[in-house]
C-alpha cells in the first residue's frame, strides 16, 4: 500500500490510542486465570490479534466486541493434558501451534508459557521474526533439558519448565524477563530472576509486574537486581481497561515539534503516573527543540525513528544506547538512515550510537520505502507532512496502530492509500 501525504499542518485534540503493551500483559494473564475476564479499550492491531491468536490456540475463550475482550482464560495449562480443554480442536499431531504473526513481545511472552503446556509446541512467524535472537530461552531450555529447535516452520519447544533461580544479562530485551514472570508463579516452588547490570528497559519489568499484581500474583523487587517471585499462585480474573499508549502517541505529539508553529495537537488520555517508559518522550522533544542533545535511549529504543525525525527537522542530536534498533521489525539505524538521506539528512551511525546532523530538509524525489515497519512509516509519515511524498509499504501501520493515518486526516494532513485491502 502506498501512502500519499500532502504537506500541511497538524491541528486538533485526540485521545491516545490504547497501549498494546499494556493489552499483551492484560490479555496473557486474563488469558492464565481460569475465570472470565473483560479487558477493555482494546484496539485490534496485528500485535495484539497474534496474543489473541496464540491464547485461543492454548484454548482460551476470546471474545471481541465494542473495543472490550472477553477471556475465559485456560488456568493453570493443566487442562491441556485433558480432554476436556477447548483446545484440542488446535492440537494437531499432538503439537499445539502457536501463530505470533510479526510480534516479537508476542513471541517472547508464548515461550515459556508454551513450556508450561507438556506438549510440543510450534511458534510460528513472520521471516524477520524468526530471525530475531532468542538466546536466553535457548540457553535456559539447553540447562534444563528442554527440546528448543528452530527449523524452517518455526520454533520448535518440548518440555516442562522448572522453578528455580534465573540468572541472566540485564541488558537483553525485557520481553525476555517478562516472559518468564508470566509463568513462574505457577510452578510449586518459589523463583527468582537474577539480571546481570546494566538493567535495561526495567520500566517494561514494572509493567509486567503491575499486571501480574491486577491479576492477583505476586512477584517484586528483592533489591535493585533480583526479582523474587513466589510458587505456587493462580491468576484472577478481573475487568481492566488498557491505558493510552505513549509509544504511538510520541508520533502525534511529535507535530508540535516539527515545522512551524501552525501546528497545535494535544493528546489526551495518558496516565500521568503510567510505568511506560516512553513518556520520556516529552522531555526528549523538549530539548532536541533547544539544541542538539546527546540521549540515552536504550531504555526506550522503540523511540528511535521518532526522535531521529524531530531531530532532523530541529538541531540534531546525538543518540547513544541505539543497539537493540537493529533487531526490530526492520533494522531500524539503517533504515531511517536511508530514507532520511533522501531528505537530505545526513547520518552517522556507529555500533550503538546514531548521530544526526543538522541539515536543509529536501522534499524526497522518489518514494519513500517503510521497510515493512510501523514506527518507521509513522516517523516517515510526520517528515512528508512538511514536504509531501508518497510512502510504500504503509500497511505496516496495522501492526500497532491501524487507524494512524485516520488520526492524520483527523487532524487535518491530507492522506490517500492506494492499494488498501
Amino acid at each position: 500500500m502506498i501512502a500519499t501525504i500532502s504537506k500541511g499542518n497538524a491541528n486538533g485534540i485526540v485521545t491516545a490510542p490504547p497501549s498494546k503493551s499494556m493489552a499483551h500483559r492484560l490479555m496473557i494473564c486474563a488469558g492464565l486465570s481460569n475465570e472470565t475476564s473483560l479487558i477493555k479499550n482494546v484496539k485490534l492491531s496485528q500485535d495484539v490479534l497474534a496474543t489473541v491468536d496464540c491464547l485461543k490456540a492454548l484454548g482460551a475463550d476470546c471474545k471481541y466486541e465494542n473495543e472490550e475482550f472477553s477471556i475465559k482464560g485456560i488456568g493453570s495449562l493443566c487442562k491441556l493434558n485433558s480432554n476436556e480443554t477447548s483446545c484440542e480442536k488446535t492440537i494437531v499431531n499432538n503439537i499445539i501451534t502457536l501463530p505470533c504473526r510479526e510480534c516479537g513481545s508476542t513471541l517472547r511472552f508464548m515461550i515459556p508459557i508454551a513450556m508450561m503446556t507438556g506438549k510440543e509446541c510450534l511458534l510460528t512467524g513472520s521471516e524477520r521474526l524468526m530471525e530475531r535472537p532468542q538466546d536466553v530461552y535457548e540457553d535456559i531450555c539447553k540447562n534444563q533439558g528442554i527440546t528448543f529447535i528452530k527449523d524452517s516452520e518455526g520454533i520448535r519447544v518440548n518440555g516442562k519448565l522448572s522453578a528455580g533461580r534465573y540468572k541472566v544479562q540485564g541488558n537483553i530485551s525485557s520481553q525476555f524477563i517478562s516472559g518468564l514472570l508470566f509463568v513462574l508463579p505457577l510452578l510449586d516452588k518459589d523463583s527468582s530472576i537474577e539480571l546481570i547490570p546494566p538493567v535495561e528497559s526495567r520500566s517494561y519489568i514494572d509493567m509486567t509486574l503491575d499486571a501480574l499484581k491486577l491479576f492477583g500474583v505476586n512477584a517484586d523487587w528483592e533489591n535493585d537486581t533480583t526479582i523474587a517471585i513466589p510458587g505456587g499462585q493462580t491468576y484472577k480474573g478481573r475487568d481492566m481497561e488498557v491505558e493510552g499508549d505513549y509509544s504511538n502517541a510520541a508520533f502525534l505529539e511529535a507535530f508540535n515539534y516539527i515545522g512551524n508553529e501552525s501546528n497545535k495537537v494535544t493528546v489526551e488520555g495518558l496516565l500521568k503516573d503510567s510505568r511506560q517508559g516512553d513518556k520520556v518522550y516529552l522531555e526528549y522533544f523538549k530539548e532536541l527543540k533547544k539544541g542538539s542533545p546527546v540521549l540515552d535511549i536504550k531504555n526506550c529504543p522503540d523511540l528511535g525513528p521518532v526522535l531521529f525525525t524531530v531531530a532532523a527537522i530541529n538541531n540534531g542530536g546525538h543518540f547513544t544506547g541505539t543497539r537493540r534498533l537493529k533487531i526490530k521489525e526492520s533494522d531500524r539505524v539503517l533504515a531511517m538512515k536511508t530514507e532520511l538521506a533522501r531528505f537530505g539528512v545526513e547520518v552517522q551511525d556507529g555500533e550503538d550510537d546514531v548521530i544526526i546532523n543538522k541539515s536543509n530538509l529536501q522534499p524526497p524525489k522518489e518514494v519513500l520505502s517503510g521497510h515493512n515497519d510501523h514506527r518507521i512509516v509513522m516517523a516517515l509519515s510526520l517528515l512528508l507532512s512538511l514536504t509531501g511524498g508518497q510512502i510504500d509499504e504503509a500497511q505496516a501501520v496495522r501492526k500497532s496502530f491501524p487507524d494512524f493515518f485516520d488520526y492524520m486526516k483527523y487532524l487535518g494532513v491530507e492522506v490517500e492509500l492506494d492499494g488498501m485491502d
